[in-house]
């Protein structure tokens, strides 16, 4: 598996930061080379840094709770040491190579205590902004016009929401602040675009608070959610598989958790509300559940569907919209791509996604996808901003109606 591979490059990884580290300090100063800092340093820097593979083999316990979420804060902060170390190493050795910094320069410790304090710096400065600006919500908003009949309607105030990833990093603090924006919205409808959950439901700190605070959304129409991949039950380690299962389903207590919080999940179903417009909800691209082998097309979707309506889909991956757009979908919005979440991640992902993050007109049909609420990992946002989507639609017709439908 994977993760065997990826377990002696973690340890290689630590091994390289914890050297250059010390290596740093000393040249700093000859203080920070005797034994009554070294070791106690050698022993903290082991402890954090092996804090997710020993979360990963204990039971659930409180001890093991604060060994995961110290094992999130390190991965990212580990991500930046290994990145500002490398270019600080490669720029020493181009210059060496080149001739481009003389040999007093590379073998100036002067230099090198310079060049450390500022890796040292940025490391800590991003890490820090990191863990605080990801506990930030901003609401963005976009208005869309569709030029279909609703009846009665002229305008759907919808919210749109992803990648809570309810568990170790994201909990009650962070979904208040999310109800409070939702609410502050006045939503007629709020849709959850998947990934709820983070693979493990035992990671819900209070999960009865979570149902409270998730059924205090006010709403005219409800909120409606599809599954993601991460909606899974699934032992990771690093974020990678290390468990083998034929078909990866939800735990049963994430389906009843989300009906215990009033949000109607839609696996490949589609609800007419109002007798206005549709709501789909699909199946995971990657892990589909429980309730189907593999997940229905767009055509096979909106087939029965009457195509003079708006039809408005929640898809937490942002693919296959060429054929969102030719099944008659009008709206798609979907999360997953966490906006990359942390620099560089943020400039990267553009080249996996037709639409990363943000809006984008496909064919006749608006994409939008959210950079989400939660994290992924690395307890950590650079570049990237956590965030609650208000999307206004304005259609041809009609004032607001009051009832809402059943599902197709």
């Amino acid at each position: 598996m994977i993760f065997l591979i990826l377990v002696p490059l973690y340890l290689l990884v630590n091994y390289y930061i914890l050297r250059r580290s010390l290596k740093w300090m000393g040249n700093f100063t000859k203080l920070l080379t005797r034994k009554w800092f070294v070791i106690p340093y050698i022993l903290i820097y082991i402890f954090v840094s092996t804090s997710m593979l020993i979360a990963f083999w204990l039971p659930s316990s409180s001890f093991q709770r604060f060994m995961k979420v110290l094992s999130n804060n390190w991965i990212g902060t580990m991500m930046y040491a290994l990145i500002f170390m490398g270019i600080a190493d490669l720029g020493k050795l181009i210059g060496k190579w080149t001739g481009f910094l003389s040999k007093e320069t590379v073998n100036s410790r002067k230099v090198f205590a310079v060049v450390g304090s500022i890796v040292m710096i940025c490391v800590i400065g991003l890490s820090t902004y990191g863990v605080f600006h990801a506990q930030k919500l901003k609401k963005t908003t976009y208005e869309v016009s569709i030029e279909k009949s609703t009846g009665t309607m002229r305008q759907l105030n919808a919210v749109l929401i992803a990648d809570l990833h309810l568990g170790y990093n994201v909990g009650v603090k962070q979904v208040t602040r999310m109800v409070n924006m939702i609410n502050e919205m006045h939503p007629d409808i709020v849709c959850i675009a998947g990934d709820i959950f983070d693979n493990d439901y035992d990671a819900l700190d209070q999960p009865e608070k979570l149902k409270e605070l998730l059924r205090s959304i006010q709403t005219t129409y409800g909120v409606y959610a599809c599954y993601g991949n991460h909606d899974i039950k699934e032992a990771l380690l690093g974020g990678f598989q290390v468990t083998h299962s034929d078909k990866k389903v939800s735990d049963d207590r994430m389906d009843q958790f989300l009906a215990d919080a009033n949000i109607q999940l839609l696996n490949d179903q589609t609800v007419l509300i109002n007798d206005s417009f549709y709501l789909m909800g699909r199946l995971d691209y990657s892990n589909p559940g429980k309730t189907a082998d593999v997940r229905k097309t767009p055509a096979e979707m909106t087939q029965f569907l009457d195509k003079t309506k708006p039809i408005l889909a929640i898809d937490h991956q942002p693919r296959e919209l060429h054929e969102m757009a030719n099944a008659g979908v009008d709206i798609d919005l979907s999360g997953h791509t966490h906006d990359g979440q942390m620099f560089p991640g943020n400039l990267t992902i553009k080249f996996f996604w037709e639409n990363a993050c943000g809006y984008i007109k496909k064919d006749a049909m608006h994409s939008i996808v959210t950079s989400g609420v939660g994290l992924w990992g690395p307890n950590m946002r650079v570049g990237t901003d956590a965030e609650v989507v208000q999307v206004i639609v304005n259609f041809a017709n009609g004032e607001v109606p009051t009832v809402a439908g059943q599902i197709e």
